[in-house]
């Protein structure tokens, strides 16, 4: 039987083919990774700039670090939403429109939690390099980190159906026809991986027919086709630094589990086609503690330049798995077409030209799933919801991270304590996490009878 087509991490497909499957690398994270921009207001050119440098540099340590390629592509996380906007709502008094960049200032300060959110990952990733995952899930178990996703996703349900409210029309038929997308299109191939973009550009053209003052290209036309990225430098100066550190810099809670998990995943498909070629295995699941340090040195590149804090996406790996492609230097040519994207300056004003009600419905589904991700963590793991103390710990970080990011103004919980630091009040995703972790600690500390 002739051996199937496809490529391991340390194998680089010749250069035509190279490019091309680049290509479809930098197609199946694009929705994503410019959602996330459009929607807190960071510059898209300078996202793409910096998700494709994370990308090479990670790929180029890891086999520099361990002799071969973790295949792995970083975009934007979509775990750290709600901490960018209560962050932009306390500095500015308001949300960042749609595909509009928010003022050098706001950027500055939120940078310097992507900054501490990269080190955070790079002392994570340290610790279970020396100690061992099963100690770091003490402090962090499924129960901490799922109800964590859960409220990220969860939180942020008010400010899509705020944007949904600019036309429930047109924010209803782009979510339910994004939604048709992701259930039948799944496992059709690679049309089957781009549900969110499919289901956008469909809301786009309803838009221009149901709303057509909704959809101006104008903005389109005066820019040019090539600019320099926007790239601004962190401040850990001003009211709000504390607030953005403490808010950005914990959601890597959320982000540890969810890289940890990718790289479970890459690592069997990776091994099960070594297998099948009558190769030896990579064993890429052994190298969790360098993984989260790979990621910790991204995001502190994205901090450094302007950019959103990233993470290794799984729909890339879903991409992967699909195609039986692994190749390290084919992930290295999507970096540097992510890169050369990121000087074009038209990219910009065309995702600004997207209805809001087209970027709601498109919300509702996203962070609905990211909730919902929480949830299956949890499932997944297995954690007994009938234990008081699991429950105690899940019932603490849900009220407290959603009822905080919805019913109080900006997210921000009014408790006034620590006010120098945190004008606003506690940013209460953030509190949650934080309080979560100190109870399940007390747990671990004091252990509570059995039964």
């Amino acid at each position: 039987m002739a051996k199937r087509m496809g490529y391991l991490p340390n194998e680089t497909p010749p250069l035509g083919q190279n490019i091309l499957l680049g290509f479809q690398h930098v197609l199946t994270m694009f929705p994503a990774t410019v959602f996330v921009a459009a929607l807190t207001g960071f510059h898209i050119g300078t996202v793409l700039l910096a998700s494709g440098v994370s990308t090479i540099v990670a790929l180029l340590l890891s086999k520099r670090g361990i002799g071969k390629f973790i295949p792995l592509f970083y975009g934007s996380s979509f775990s750290y939403i709600a901490a960018y906007l209560a962050v932009a709502n306390a500095m500015t008094g308001s949300l960042p429109a749609f595909g509009v960049p928010v003022a050098d200032e706001v950027l500055s300060t939120m940078q310097a939690g992507i900054v501490v959110t990269g080190l955070l990952n790079i002392a994570v990733g340290f610790i279970i390099r020396a100690v061992g995952k099963d100690k770091l899930d003490n402090i962090l178990p499924p129960v901490v980190t799922g109800s964590v996703a859960a409220i990220i996703g969860f939180g942020l349900a008010f400010a899509a159906l705020n944007l949904a409210g600019a036309n429930w029309t047109v924010s209803i038929l782009t979510l339910l026809l994004t939604v048709i997308f992701s259930v039948y299109l799944q496992g059709r191939g690679f049309v089957g991986m781009l549900p969110i973009l499919l289901g956008g550009v469909a809301g786009y053209l309803i838009s221009a027919v149901v709303d057509p003052g909704s959809v101006s290209l104008a903005g389109v036309s005066s820019q040019p086709w090539f600019a320099l990225p926007h790239l601004t430098f962190p401040v850990f100066s001003g009211a709000f630094v504390g607030t953005a550190i403490f808010s950005i810099a914990i959601m890597a809670i959320a982000t540890i589990p969810e890289s940890t998990a990718h790289l479970y995943q890459i690592s069997l498909y990776v091994d099960r086609f070594a297998v099948e070629q009558k190769k030896e295995k990579y064993e890429l699941d052994k190298h969790i503690g360098f993984n989260l340090i790979l990621d910790g040195i991204g995001d502190f590149l994205n901090g450094l330049v302007g950019a959103t804090a990233g993470t290794n996406y799984g729909e890339n790996n879903s991409l992967m798995a699909i195609t039986r492609n692994y190749s390290g230097p084919a992930l290295m040519m999507a970096g540097f077409i992510a890169i050369l994207l990121g000087f074009v300056g038209k990219l910009q004003a065309i995702v600004a030209s997207v209805p809001l009600a087209v970027s709601g419905g498109l919300a509702i589904y996203l962070f609905g799933v990211i909730g919902m991700q929480g949830i299956a963590l949890m499932q997944e793991h297995k954690v007994n919801m009938f234990e008081p103390r699991n429950l105690a710990v899940g019932a603490i970080i849900m009220v407290l991270g959603i009822g905080g990011n919805i019913g109080f103004d900006g997210g921000f919980l009014p408790i006034p304590i620590f006010q120098s630091v945190f004008p606003s009040g506690l940013p209460a995703i953030a509190t949650a996490a934080v309080l979560g972790i100190l109870v399940n600690l007390l747990f671990v500390v004091v252990k509570p009878p059995e039964g």
